[in-house]
């Protein structure tokens, strides 16, 4: 079920990929829905998606933000930065992060 809140974090991340991006709004927009949509899935569970890396390859992933996985924090605190979508990767047992503008279809 979508909220406002998620409508309304759909258009601002859509506008930040056609500030920043140079994207189309079209694709800005179904850039941010599929990644709205998968945010939603790893807070429930384990998630396999697919991103574009800084080098150009695509990269398998399988993360998750439900916290039954995740592991004890050790408490350091990190700026949050809007460009970038951290996940826990539960293959090799870390966090990682992409940058949400290459999240593959």
């Amino acid at each position: 079920m979508f909220t406002t809140s998620n409508l309304r974090s759909v258009m601002q991340l859509a506008w930040q990929f056609v500030k920043r991006n140079g994207l189309t709004m079209s694709e800005a927009l179904k850039t941010a829905w599929r990644n709205v949509k998968l945010q939603m899935e790893m807070k429930k569970g384990i998630v396999k998606f697919y991103f574009q890396k800084v080098d150009g390859s695509i990269r398998e992933a399988y993360g998750t933000l439900n916290e039954n996985f995740l592991p004890e924090s050790k408490g350091s605190e990190r700026k949050q930065n809007d460009t970038v979508q951290a996940y826990f990767d539960t293959e090799v047992q870390e966090y990682r992060c992409f940058k949400k503008a290459n999240l593959a279809a």
